[in-house]
Formats: structure tokens, C-alpha cells, sequence
């Protein structure tokens, strides 16, 4: 921004200059030039006055000095130089001047002024004052450079003048944009200081305040999770616990597998609520995820969990690892989430046979869920918040796990949209097993 503001006012300073000095320097040769020839004219008037009607008789003429470095001479109506000095024989100037007018002419590369010497209405010879053009066009070029010199300085003045408004214009927006990068890094209680500009101040106000509410937003959030945290967890351990002692006491053959059902969804429902919170802490503050379930034990809960829903409404369910083994590890909670929410959108949305592929990709493995139905409308829009438009509460499926597959490292995309399939990436590390020990 420095450079920018100089280089504008430099610019302006430049342009400023080119139209005042350009006109300036014209005007300045004009009234140069003018000047020489008024002088010329003064000298040739002092030299008629001191010409006597009986020169021509040979009554001597004393004419005053020339002009500096020129030439001052009497000329007769023939034409001849009488007193003085100049050309031999007259020039234009002087034939021009016997015609009983002052004449202000070039003569060659001279400048010359012819003044008439009447006497009883009659002219009776030309005076005629010259100079070299040389002598005034020194006077212009010295000019010249002087303007020039001061133009330099005006511009040097310009530039100095430009480079401290441009410090006092860039450093409270560069104070501006160090504060904005310790925001991004985290430090919410950073508050942008005020300068001497009204325009900026007025911006790191807003600016302020505008931190000040997100501050007071995220605050309300943290709590909210804080809250949720401790309100949820401690109802879940109990319920987990006291379906654990009711396996453990009941014998009955009827009751058991209900129990054992009710204890497997609670636990399930404990890892979602674990993952939801972990979303909500900042993305900075997201650690890396263990690898901490084998992938073929992902894949037959998956399957076990979902064959009845999809039996129950005629549609078919098949899970299969084409080529992924089944003792690599897989962040199991977060994995088992994403993969249900793409299973319940394909059970409610979709249509047909329901399709979860396994695929191994060296360095990730590609989860596929297809069926078949197609996707209507923009495709782009399928994991925008509420897209469903269901009312509140619905439509963030997608969303949430397009945020988990994020918070793994990887990826989760629509990869085709007839028949619809979502693809979920998972980086994987080889060196690991199931207690990350090498």
C-alpha cells in the first residue's frame, strides 16, 4: 500500500508539474524573445533620434553603443551601411523599413529590428539593431534548467511528502492486519488500537465490536458444550452401567438379547455425543484421531445394525471390503457415524439395493455408499445445513459428517448422482495397529 500511495501521488505531482511547466517553459522562450526584441527596438529608436538630416551630405553620425554581442547601423534609401555596423548591403528588414514602418523580423539566424529615420515626411534612411539568436536561446536553456531544477525539487518534496503520509495511512492498517492474523491464530481478546484517521478508526471500531459479538457467540457456545458435556455424559454412564448390572443379574433368555440391544445403542448414542462435542471445540484445537477399531469390526457392526432397518422397508443391504484388509485400523467412532448418517439418507432418500464398498487406496481407504435413486436438484447444495427443508432440527446430516470426515483429515463428496454415491476418504497409516503401537 506504501508503494501504491507514493507512486499515485507521485504520479499526480508529475502530472501537476508537466502542465504547469510545460506552458511555463513556452510562455518563458515568448517573453525572452519578446524582451530581446523590445531591446533591440530601444536601441534602434535612441540611434534614429541621433541621426541628422545632413548625413546624407557627409555630416558624420554617432550612433550609440550596439547591443551586447549585435550590431547597430545607419542604412540610406539606397541600401548602403553609412555608420555603424551590419551587413554591407541591407536586408529585408531594412527594405521593409524604408517603407516608413518599424519592422521586427528574422535576418537569418539574427534577430533584427528596423526603425525608420523620417525628416519632412520622407525616409530618409533605416537604423537597424541586431543580435544572434544564440544569445537569447542561452537566456532560455538557462532558464529552462532552472525550471527544471525547481520541478526536480518539487518532486523530490512530493515524494518525501508522499512516503510519510503513506507511513501514516499503512501503519494503522498494518496494525490493523496483524491484529486481524492474531484473531485467526485465536486470540480473541486482541482489540485493534486507535489511530489519528477517521476512516481507519471508524473501521477498527467496527472491526471491535464485531469481535466482541462473535467473542460473546463462541463464549455461549463453549458453555452451551460445556453444559451439554456434563448433562449428557453422567446420564449415559448410568443408563450404561445399569444395563451392564441387568445383563449380568437377568438370566431370562427373552430379555437378554433387548438388554443387550438397549446397551450397544446407548453406547453408540455415548460416541456420537463424544463426537459432537469434539466438533464443537475449535478446528485448531482438533487433535489427530486414533486408529483405534479394526476395519472388519466397523464393517460388521455397520452391516449387523442396518440389514434389519433396510429389511424391514424391502430394500437390500450390501456391505463389502473389495480389496481393503481387514486388520487395518480405522478411527472406529468417528467412521461408524459418518457411515451411518450416509446409510439412514440412502434409507430415507434413496431407493433399491444400498450398496457399502470398501476400496483400498494405499495411502486412504474409500468408503462407497451407493443405491439407487438419483440426485434432484444442484448437487452442491446437498450438504448445505437444513437443505432438506424439513424444519428446524433437519436437513444436517451431511453437514455434520462432511465436518467429521474434516476433523479425520479427509473427505467426504457426492461422486455420482445416478445412481447417488457418496464416497468418504480416510487416511490410513500402515505402521499401526489397534493401540497405535508400532
Amino acid at each position: 500500500m506504501r508503494q501504491r500511495v507514493v507512486r499515485v501521488a507521485v504520479v499526480a505531482a508529475l502530472v501537476a508539474v508537466v502542465l504547469l511547466a510545460v506552458p511555463l517553459a513556452l510562455a518563458i522562450r515568448s517573453a525572452l524573445y519578446a524582451d530581446q526584441r523590445d531591446t533591440l527596438e530601444r536601441a534602434a529608436l535612441a540611434g534614429a533620434v541621433r541621426v541628422s538630416p545632413d548625413y546624407a551630405s557627409g555630416d558624420p553620425v554617432e550612433l550609440p553603443a550596439p547591443p551586447a554581442g549585435g550590431h547597430l547601423g545607419l542604412y540610406d534609401p539606397q541600401g548602403r551601411l553609412r555608420s555603424g555596423s551590419g551587413p554591407a548591403a541591407a536586408d529585408t528588414p531594412v527594405h521593409r523599413a524604408l517603407g516608413g514602418e518599424a519592422v521586427r523580423a528574422w535576418s537569418g539566424s539574427d534577430l533584427a529590428v528596423a526603425v525608420p529615420v523620417s525628416h519632412a515626411e520622407q525616409v530618409i534612411g533605416v537604423v537597424r539593431a541586431s543580435s544572434p539568436a544564440t544569445v537569447v536561446r542561452d537566456r532560455v536553456f538557462l532558464t529552462w534548467a532552472a525550471l527544471l531544477g525547481v520541478a526536480v525539487i518539487a518532486l523530490a518534496v512530493a515524494v518525501l511528502v508522499a512516503r510519510r503520509q503513506a507511513r501514516a495511512l499503512a501503519t494503522p492498517l498494518e496494525d490493523l492486519s496483524r491484529h486481524c492474523r492474531a484473531v485467526t491464530e485465536g486470540d480473541l481478546g486482541a482489540r485493534a488500537a486507535p489511530s489519528r484517521i477517521a476512516e481507519i478508526d471508524q473501521v477498527a471500531r467496527t472491526h471491535n465490536e464485531m469481535l466482541h459479538s462473535l467473542s460473546e457467540l463462541l463464549r455461549h457456545e463453549r458453555d452451551f458444550a460445556a453444559n451439554a458435556s456434563h448433562q449428557l455424559r453422567t446420564p449415559l454412564a448410568g443408563l450404561q452401567l445399569t444395563l451392564e448390572s441387568g445383563l449380568e443379574q437377568h438370566d431370562d433368555a427373552r430379555l437378554r438379547p433387548a438388554l443387550a440391544e438397549a446397551l450397544a445403542t446407548t453406547r453408540r448414542l455415548h460416541d456420537t455425543v463424544e463426537e459432537v462435542l469434539r466438533l464443537s471445540t475449535s478446528r485448531a484445537a482438533l487433535g489427530p484421531r486414533p486408529a483405534d477399531r479394526l476395519l472388519g469390526q466397523v464393517l460388521r457392526a455397520v452391516e449387523e445394525r442396518w440389514h434389519g432397518p433396510f429389511a424391514q422397508v424391502g430394500r437390500r443391504f450390501a456391505c463389502l471390503a473389495r480389496d481393503a484388509p481387514d486388520d487395518l485400523s480405522v478411527p472406529g467412532a468417528p467412521v461408524t457415524e459418518i457411515l451411518d448418517i450416509l446409510l439412514d439418507n440412502a434409507r430415507v432418500h434413496g431407493r433399491g439395493t444400498v450398496r457399502l464398498v470398501v476400496r483400498d487406496l494405499d495411502d486412504a481407504l474409500a468408503f462407497d455408499v451407493t443405491d439407487e435413486g438419483e440426485v434432484p436438484g444442484t448437487a452442491a447444495r446437498l450438504f448445505d445445513r437444513g437443505h432438506s427443508g424439513g424444519g428446524p432440527g433437519t436437513g444436517i446430516g451431511l453437514d455434520l459428517a462432511r465436518d467429521l470426515a474434516f476433523s479425520l483429515g479427509g473427505r467426504l463428496s457426492l461422486t455420482g448422482s445416478a445412481p447417488t454415491t457418496f464416497t468418504l476418504l480416510v487416511p490410513v497409516g500402515r505402521d499401526e495397529t489397534v493401540d497405535g503401537t508400532p
